[in-house]
């Protein structure tokens, strides 16, 4: 049995007559009472009382229409939503994220909806934090995608992850040895840091004060690249989130040693204009992105 034939014992049915569900569903008149015929014969059972008019279904009959018409209707929707998911896809989505994001996760997040969604494209910038704020409230970008995010009247801001903070040196440095280090063995050692003004940088600063700790710092980079960068020539450490090292811990090119406090984390969110309605592209995007926060 196919849809059609559903839909075409529904529409006799509910019109009480052959010749006009035929006329609905343009076919015959004949082809209609055909058709009626062979479920009646497939089913072994009469569906209308024919010696009425005008035409009235048994208590089978009543039984399969109802079932006819969930069945189409089912139907229909399913091809309302199709067509409208068709549509919703296509379209581009403008993406601004800081570096320290990683080029490579996002190009994944990119090859996969555009995989699954081949009429829609992914834009992605890399830009400083305050240049990710700009973009989104300008309009510029549709989502951003930020560090420490802050609380904006013209921006709305989502949680997306929370991440581990290590520290981090050339693996020939005193430190790289150790299993684990306390807060308090950073005490005056030399570090390789974060741009003053940069939200990552003030969160370190505030847990170094808080815990009474002296920490020298040697050189300052706006980005995470040029820091590790920095670690790989000198002796010198760093605290950076434990996945945006992974690869260099992996080569061996830098050690990432636990430090032994729940409160180094970097908390990433992602923000949009509080005032606009996301395209469907967009928002089905940002639904993936948060699917795959801790991917």
């Amino acid at each position: 049995m196919s849809v059609s034939q559903f839909k075409v014992f529904r529409d006799v049915a509910q019109s009480n007559s052959i010749s006009r569900g035929a006329e609905i569903n343009g076919i015959s008149q004949s082809a209609a009472s055909q058709l009626l015929r062979n479920i009646e014969d497939k089913l072994e059972t009469d569906l209308f009382d024919r010696s009425t008019r005008p035409l009235k279904l048994t208590p089978a009959g009543k039984i399969y229409y109802e079932a006819c018409r969930d069945i189409v209707r089912r139907y229909e929707e399913l091809e309302s939503q199709m067509d409208s998911l068709k549509t919703e896809m296509e379209g581009s989505v403008h993406v601004a994220s800081i570096y320290s994001i990683g080029l490579y996760e996002m190009a994944r997040f990119k090859e996969e909806f555009e995989e699954q969604n081949p009429r829609s494209r992914i834009h992605l910038e890399y830009m400083h934090p305050d240049r990710v704020y700009q973009a989104v409230a300008q309009d510029t970008a549709d989502l951003g995608l930020v560090s420490y995010p802050s609380h904006r009247k013209d921006l709305q801001s989502i949680p997306w992850r929370v991440e581990s903070m290590v520290l981090v040196c050339p693996p020939d440095h005193p430190l790289a040895k150790r299993e684990s280090i306390q807060p308090s063995e950073m005490e005056n050692v030399e570090f390789i840091s974060f741009d003053q003004g940069l939200s990552i940088r003030k969160a370190l600063d505030r847990f170094f004060r808080i815990h009474g700790i002296s920490r020298r710092v040697i050189l300052e980079f706006d980005n995470i690249q040029m820091i590790k960068e920095a670690l790989s020539i000198g002796p010198a450490v760093s605290i950076l989130p434990e996945r945006t090292v992974r690869a260099e811990a992996a080569a061996g090119r830098l050690k990432t040693v636990p430090i032994e406090t729940e409160e180094l984390v970097r908390p990433v969110g992602i923000i949009y204009r509080r005032k606009k309605k996301l395209s469907p592209v967009a928002a089905k995007f940002l639904d993936l992105l948060k699917e795959r926060s801790q991917s």
